[in-house]
């Protein structure tokens, strides 16, 4: 009966998507002519591609909903996702307490939570919970004050990113009542900082309507104060009129909250440069974007800490005085080493330095004048996810791999031992019966890539298994080893999961990221095709049984391995994907990603966009794999045009008979959902894959 029952459902579901009418648009760019046949898609608003939305999501519903066993992947995906132990994020220590984020299944939202110390979850209090609030609240960031009385929690709702911040009481977790919108966006994101006494704090804030014109609302980011207890409207500038148009800043304060640090990024691409505010009140420049000094940090000794890549890609810390900081006069204090410096954490008398060597993560300690002492023994092929300063020189590390659960452990200099504390978990779930195979492919120039292969012990490589790859390879973003529920899912339906460390990450420092920007981004794609093929070489899987998986970033890596090399993949899912790279900087947050992708105003950056853009280089009559795109009506960073423009010529254009899908939701933005969007989306996603590669 069941059998009829799916085979009446699957006859109901339209055997075509929704017709896309065609009008050709001719642009001229360097003297090379290109046709637009869907640029009319490109405006949300208008209500004919509002309909053509609608229908494309009344097709794409008709196909997944009818995928067989959906009910039964959508109740193990629920049980990964929720039958899970809380777990915390984003720690902080201030004024003898613990801030942090929860997140606590089945809450929709993660939570703030305050507790007395990391060994004492019986203390903990909710100070925010943004899940009885309207509009899918979520919390962007949160800064409390130097003494922890305060707290600055910035909100904001449906994915959209654009943060209004809200200052509470910690010890009653009532709001004071002061307001301030416009701090956070999705394109330069947001920050805060308190002053020495907590009375007010520096914030960056976006123009506001009538300061600015329409379409600049989303840039010129710039660094103002506010003093609690006071309307906006006596906020005062501080700094930022010189700061360029896709400035992305970040605020620090000093431990004894005299100094102020601004971290100013020049967009997506990796310049920095940063302004220091003197006890006197006026703001100094201490580091240009040709520097090349990604972090600059306060040490407790009244020292910066600098990171420089400028003569040592790999990252050599650097010392200077905050009291008259000079970059020509930093005195090197850690040499570069084999792995790329990561980031560091300055305690009294240490500095924590995490390292990374093609994707796993190393933890080093060293004096404050450089010498070695050791390193802080970490679980095998590991990320290090955060370091926080607790107590002397103590730290908090989140610690994890493929194969175990992120947790985190401290560690105190004087034992030398990492120590268990009472946020451990242990997840309902374990890769017991798995095992990860590190191995290195060599890519089309001959570069050495590594891909991570994890799979069950038992699997036999004669190529019957299904394999899901997925990368990502820009904005010196590393792929680090983490212990997902989706891998989970795939290996108990005999899968093999794979995890590629392509060139534009910072796997091996800023090299691999160059090598992989820019006019160099070839490179990325040549990497994860070389490691698609190592999988089937090695009969890991076959062409058939091959899906891969990518988001942003990844997905424009998707759309040019559909484009690129049509015949190795069965399956493609491609999650908010950018595919029009001779449009994507026409949109507010394209712009920030010129300094990763390059202009279409500069001739050479041109031809490389032109070469691998994948709407460019669709091919009608293709056997293209099937592909289901998936993108949010919210998201501030990818404009969903590009989803909508490959997924109307990617269904004109294929043979294969396979579908090609669009889900576009409309309460949906780039990244953080809530919890009962990611069980639903990872449904749509498992089924999908499930029902074209086994």
């Amino acid at each position: 009966m069941r059998q009829i029952l799916l085979a009446a459902l699957l006859a109901a579901v339209p055997l075509q998507p929704p017709a896309t009418p065609k009008h050709p648009v001719k642009d001229v760019y360097h003297g090379v002519t290109v046709t637009d046949d869907y640029r009319w898609l490109e405006n949300g608003q208008a209500p004919a591609v509002q309909r053509w939305v609608d229908a494309q999501n009344r097709y794409s519903r008709a196909v997944l909903d009818s995928m067989p066993n959906r009910e039964a992947i959508a109740g193990r995906l629920r049980e990964l996702y929720t039958r899970r132990p809380a777990s915390y994020f984003g720690l902080q220590w201030r004024g003898g307490h613990l801030f942090a984020m929860k997140n606590q299944p089945p809450k929709e939202h993660s939570l703030l939570v305050l507790l007395d110390s990391i060994d004492d979850r019986k203390s903990e209090r909710v100070l925010v919970d943004p899940n009885p609030m309207s509009g899918r609240t979520a919390i962007d960031f949160f800064v409390p004050s130097r003494d922890g009385r305060r707290i600055a929690v910035s909100l904001s709702q449906g994915g959209s990113e654009n943060g209004t911040v809200h200052v509470y009481e910690t010890a009653t977790g009532k709001e004071t009542g002061d307001v301030i919108p416009r701090v956070n966006g999705g394109t330069a994101g947001g920050s805060v900082a308190w002053n020495p006494d907590g009375s007010g704090f520096y914030y960056t804030r976006y123009p506001r309507p009538g300061e600015r014109a329409a379409a600049d609302l989303s840039f010129y980011q710039q660094v103002w104060f506010h003093r609690l207890g006071t309307p906006e409207a006596r906020d005062h500038y501080e700094l930022g009129a010189e700061f360029p148009k896709i400035a992305e800043t970040t605020l620090e304060t000093s431990d004894d909250g005299q100094f102020v640090l601004a971290t100013v990024r020049n967009g997506d691409g990796g310049e920095v440069e940063h302004f220091l505010r003197k006890r006197d009140g006026n703001w100094r420049q201490i580091t240009r974007f040709s520097d090349s000094v990604p972090i600059v940090t306060f040490g407790l000794d009244g020292n910066l800490y600098l990171l420089s890549r400028k003569y040592a890609p790999m990252g050599a810390i650097e010392r200077m005085p905050v009291a008259d900081p000079a970059l020509a006069s930093a005195r090197a204090i850690v040499p570069a080493g084999d792995s790329s410096v990561e980031s560091f954490v300055p305690t009294p008398h240490r500095l924590y330095v995490v390292t990374m060597a093609g994707g796993p993560s190393g933890l080093k300690m060293f004096g404050l004048d450089g010498a070695s002492e050791g390193s802080v023994p970490l679980l095998p092929v590991s990320a290090v996810d955060d370091v926080v300063r607790l107590e002397g020189d103590t730290i908090a590390l989140l610690n994890g791999s493929f194969l175990e659960p992120a947790n985190w452990v401290t560690f105190d200099p004087a034992s030398g031992k990492t120590r268990e504390t009472a946020l451990k978990i242990t997840m309902p779930f374990n890769f017991d019966d798995a095992q990860v195979e590190r191995v290195m492919v060599t890519s089309k120039d001959g570069t050495q890539v590594p891909l991570n292969i994890i799979r069950r012990k038992d699997a036999k490589l004669d190529g019957s298994s299904p394999a899901l790859l997925t990368g990502y390879g820009g904005y010196n973003i590393a792929q680090r080893p983490q212990f997902s529920p989706r891998a989970r899912f795939w290996l108990d339906h005999g899968g093999v999961y794979a995890v590629a460390n392509l060139r534009g990450g910072s796997e091996f420092g800023e090299r691999w990221h160059e090598a992989g920007k820019l006019t160099h981004k070839q490179n990325v794609f040549d990497d994860f095709a070389a490691c698609a093929r190592y999988l089937v070489d090695h009969r890991y899987t076959t062409p058939r049984h091959l899906a891969i998986i990518g988001g942003s970033n990844g997905g424009l890596l998707m759309g040019v391995q559909v484009t690129q090399h049509p015949e190795i993949y069965r399956a493609v899912v491609s999650q908010v994907g950018i595919y029009d790279m001779l449009r994507f900087e026409r949109f507010p947050n394209g712009v920030f990603n010129v300094t990763e992708y390059g202009s279409i105003r500069d001739p050479e950056q041109f031809r490389a966009l032109l070469a691998y853009s994948p709407y460019q280089h669709v091919v009608a009559g293709t056997h293209d794999p099937a592909m289901l795109m998936m993108t949010g009506a919210n998201d501030p960073r990818v404009d969903p045009m590009n989803s909508r423009k490959m997924t109307a010529i990617l269904q004109a254009a294929t043979r294969s008979g396979l579908p090609v899908l669009l889900v576009a939701e409309k309460g949906r933005g780039h990244g953080a959902s809530a919890l009962s969007q990611v069980i639903h989306e990872q449904t749509d996603i498992f089924a999908f894959l499930l029902h074209e590669t086994m």
